[in-house]
C-alpha cells in the first residue's frame, strides 16, 4: 500500500519538475522513485495484510509479486526511453506522469479486494493509456489508435460495468468475500442473473487483455501508438489485466469452474489461432509484435483454466519472462526505426553486419517469446 502513495506522490513531483523545466532531473527522479515504491512493495512480501480502506483493497502477497513486475517492467521501459521521448516531444515530463499514473491504476487493478476498486483501477490506467497512444497530436496514426482504443475501451467497460451489476443484484455486494460465500453457499442455486454478470465479466476482461474474438482494436492501437507506449502496453497492461483475471476467479469463481471454463477453453484456443496465424502474415516488426501479444494471451489463460493453488506462480513467472523478451524486442525496434526510418521487415537486413550485438540480443528474445528452451 506504501508504494501506491509513493507513487502518486512521485507523479506529481514529475509535473511539478517538468513546470520549472527540470528536464533532466526527470528520469532520475522517477527511477528512484519507482525503485522506493518497488522496495516498499517487496517489504509488505509475507507481511499478513489485512483489508485496507473499509476492505476495498488487499495488499497481499499476490498483489506485491504483480505489483513489482508492474514496477519494474516500467523502469525497463523508461530506461529505454529517455531519447525517445526527447524526439517526439518537448514536454517530457507528461510522458513521466501519464506512464506514472497508468501504473497507479494497475496497483489497484491487482490489489482490489472490491470490484468498484477494480473498475476504479482499470479506469485510471484506461484514461492514462488513452492519452498516450494519441500524444502524438500531429501523427494520424497515434490520433487514429488513440479515437479506436478510446471507443474499444468504453465498449468492454460497458460489458465489465453491466457484468458487476448483475453480480451486485444477485449478491447484494461489490466484496469479494460477500460474493465468495455466495457462491460456496449456493453452489447448485446460484441465480441466472450472477450467471449472466459472469459472463458479462469474462467479455469484458477479456478485451481488455486482448484476447480472442475481442482483440480486433489491439493490432491498430499498438501499430499507432508511440513504440514505447506500445511496449508499456503490451507488457504491464497485459500482466496487469491477467492479474486482475486471475485475483476475480480464485477468489470468487472458483466452485463455478464447469461453468466458465469452457468458455475461457473456447476464448484460448482461438486466441493462439487467430494471434500466431495472423503474424505470419504481417509486413510490419511492430505489428507482428501485437498479434504476438494476443497469442501470449492465449497461454496464459491456459492458467485461469486450470485454476489452481499454482496458477498464481504460473501467470507470474510467465507475464515476467515475456515481459523482459517484449521490452527487450522493441527496445530494438526503436533503435532500428530511428537508423531507417520504418519498422518493415526489411529494416532488419543486415543488422546482424552492422550491429552484432544487438542483432544477437533480439534473437534470443525472439527465442524467448518462440518458448525455445534456455531462452524462455
Amino acid at each position: 500500500m506504501n508504494a501506491l502513495i509513493t507513487l502518486s506522490i512521485l507523479a506529481i513531483l514529475v509535473l511539478y519538475l517538468g513546470l520549472y523545466k527540470a528536464k533532466n532531473a526527470l528520469l532520475p527522479v522517477t527511477l528512484l522513485g519507482l525503485a522506493a515504491g518497488l522496495v516498499l512493495a517487496v517489504l509488505e512480501w509475507n507481511s499478513g495484510a489485512a483489508p485496507i480502506y473499509s476492505g476495498m483493497m488487499q495488499f497481499d502477497n499476490f498483489a506485491v509479486a504483480f505489483s513489482s513486475i508492474g514496477i519494474v517492467s516500467t523502469m525497463l521501459i523508461l530506461l529505454i526511453s529517455k531519447d525517445y521521448f526527447e524526439h517526439i516531444s518537448d514536454n517530457v515530463a507528461e510522458y513521466y506522469a501519464i506512464i506514472l499514473f497508468a501504473l497507479i491504476g494497475i496497483l489497484v487493478m491487482v490489489s482490489f479486494n472490491n470490484l468498484s476498486m477494480l473498475f476504479i483501477g482499470i479506469e485510471i490506467m484506461s484514461v492514462s493509456l488513452y492519452i498516450l497512444a494519441g500524444i502524438r497530436k500531429n501523427d494520424f496514426k497515434s490520433n487514429e489508435a488513440a479515437l479506436k482504443y478510446f471507443l474499444t475501451g468504453a465498449f468492454s467497460t460497458g460489458f465489465l460495468l453491466m457484468g458487476i451489476a448483475f453480480l451486485y443484484g444477485s449478491t447484494a455486494s461489490f466484496d469479494l468475500g460477500v460474493i465468495k460465500e455466495y457462491v460456496i453457499s449456493n453452489p447448485t442455486q446460484v441465480s441466472p442473473l450472477f450467471y449472466t454478470g459472469l459472463t458479462l465479466m469474462i467479455i469484458g476482461l477479456s478485451f481488455k487483455v486482448g484476447a480472442a474474438p475481442f482483440h480486433f482494436w489491439t493490432p491498430d492501437v499498438y501499430e499507432g501508438s508511440p513504440t514505447i507506449i506500445t511496449a508499456f502496453m503490451s507488457t504491464v497492461v497485459k500482466t496487469a489485466g491477467f492479474a486482475a483475471f486471475l485475483r476475480l476467479f480464485m477468489i470468487c469463481f472458483a466452485p463455478l469452474h464447469d461453468f466458465w471454463m469452457p468458455v475461457l477453453l473456447v476464448i484460448s484456443v482461438l486466441t493462439l489461432f487467430i494471434g500466431n496465424v495472423t503474424a505470419l502474415y504481417q509486413h510490419s516488426f511492430k505489428r507482428m509484435l501485437a498479434f504476438s501479444s494476443i497469442s501470449h494471451a492465449g497461454y496464459m489463460l491456459f492458467a485461469i483454466i486450470a485454476l489452481g493453488p499454482g496458477s498464481g506462480n504460473s501467470v507470474f513467472l510467465y507475464a515476467s519472462a515475456y515481459s523482459v523478451a517484449s521490452i527487450i524486442a522493441f527496445a530494438v525496434l526503436i533503435l532500428v526505426k530511428r537508423q531507417t526510418g520504418s519498422d518493415n521487415f526489411d529494416s532488419f537486413t543486415g543488422l546482424a553486419k552492422r550491429n552484432p550485438f544487438i542483432a544477437f540480443t533480439l534473437t534470443v528474445a525472439m527465442l524467448s517469446l518462440a518458448g525455445i528452451p534456455l531462452t524462455a
